[in-house]
C-alpha cells in the first residue's frame, strides 16, 4: 500500500507542476482575493486527491498472475507496466522472466532505474545477432552467442553479486560466462518497468527501444539464485518465488496499451 502511496503522491507532485498554473491579476484590489481563491482551489483538490489516493491504496491488493502474460502489442514510448518492489538496497540480485517477440532491433525486458544510474539494473538485448547486454549500476556486461530467435519462448534468469561484481546470463536453464559489473550496493528507491528502457528514473522513454511481445513469470530476489532453482523456474517447476517481486502476488501500475493475458499454451523452449 505505501508503495502505491508514494509512487501516486509523485505523479500528482508532476501533474501539479506541469499542469497547476498561476496568474497574477493587474489589479491590485483583486490579488488577495484571486490569492485566496486559488489557495482555496488547491485545498480542495488536494483534499479531493488525498481521499481518492486512499481509496485507490486501500483497495489495491497484489495480484497472483500465474497462467498470465503481459502482452505490449505495438511500438510505443508510452506503453509500460510498473512493479512495485518489495526492496530498496541490494548486495546481489537474480531476475528471472520469460518472454517472446518478434523484434530485430534493440529493446529492453528488464529496466531498474534510481537516482544514482538509470540503468541500476538493466536486461537489454541488442541488435546484434544473438548479443544481450547487462547493465549493473550503469556498468556493462556484453554476452554474445546467446540464443534469441524470433518468435520463441525464452525463460532467462540473470544473476549478479556485488561482493565479485560477476554477472551472468541464463537462457532456457543454459549459463552464459561470467562477466565483470558493478562492485557494491544498489541503494536507493528502485523505480522497475518492463516494456520499457528507462533513460530517467520513470521516463526517458524511446519507442525505438520499447519493447514489443509477451512477457510473464516475472520474479526477483535479493540474492543469487542456486544453480538448481534457476534451472527449474526455465524448466516451470517448483521454485522459490522472488522476495522482491513475485509473479504470484504482484503488485504493478499499467500505462498505455498493454493487454494482461492468458498465457499461451506453449512449451518455454529455444533454439541454439
Amino acid at each position: 500500500m505505501m508503495k502505491l502511496l508514494d509512487h501516486l503522491l509523485i505523479e500528482h507532485g508532476r501533474l501539479g507542476k506541469s499542469q497547476v498554473k498561476v496568474t497574477q491579476p493587474e489589479d491590485p484590489d483583486c490579488v488577495n482575493k484571486s490569492q485566496r481563491g486559488h489557495t482555496e482551489d488547491l485545498s480542495s483538490r488536494m483534499k479531493l486527491f488525498i481521499v481518492s489516493l486512499l481509496f485507490t491504496a486501500c483497495c489495491a491488493v497484489p495480484m497472483d498472475l500465474s497462467g498470465k502474460m503481459f502482452v505490449f502489442p505495438v511500438e510505443s514510448a508510452t506503453a509500460r507496466v510498473q512493479l512495485l518492489p518489495a526492496e530498496s538496497n541490494f548486495t546481489s540480485a537474480t531476475v528471472c522472466f520469460r518472454y517472446f517477440s518478434d523484434l530485430t532491433r534493440n529493446y529492453g525486458l528488464f529496466s531498474m532505474a534510481s537516482s544514482a544510474s538509470d540503468n541500476d539494473f538493466l536486461v537489454f538485448k541488442s541488435a546484434e545477432v544473438r548479443r544481450f547486454d547487462v547493465f549493473t549500476r550503469g556498468q556493462v556486461a556484453r554476452f554474445d552467442g546467446i540464443p534469441s530467435e524470433q518468435n520463441t519462448w525464452y525463460s532467462m534468469c540473470s544473476t549478479w553479486d556485488g561482493d565479485s561484481k560477476l554477472v551472468q546470463l541464463w537462457t532456457n536453464g543454459s549459463p552464459s560466462t561470467k562477466k565483470a559489473g558493478f562492485k557494491g550496493n544498489l541503494n536507493g528507491r528502485p523505480f522497475i518497468v518492463l516494456g520499457q528502457e528507462q533513460d530517467s528514473v520513470g521516463g526517458g522513454f524511446d519507442a525505438g527501444q520499447s519493447f514489443v511481445g509477451m512477457i510473464g513469470d516475472v520474479h526477483m530476489w535479493n540474492y543469487v539464485l542456486s544453480v538448481c532453482e534457476i534451472q527449474a523456474f526455465a524448466s516451470d517447476l517448483s521454485f522459490t518465488p522472488g522476495n522482491v517481486i513475485n509473479w504470484r502476488a504482484l503488485e504493478f501500475i499499467s500505462t498505455g496499451e498493454v493487454v494482461l493475458d492468458q498465457k499461451l499454451n506453449a512449451c518455454y523452449r529455444g533454439q541454439s
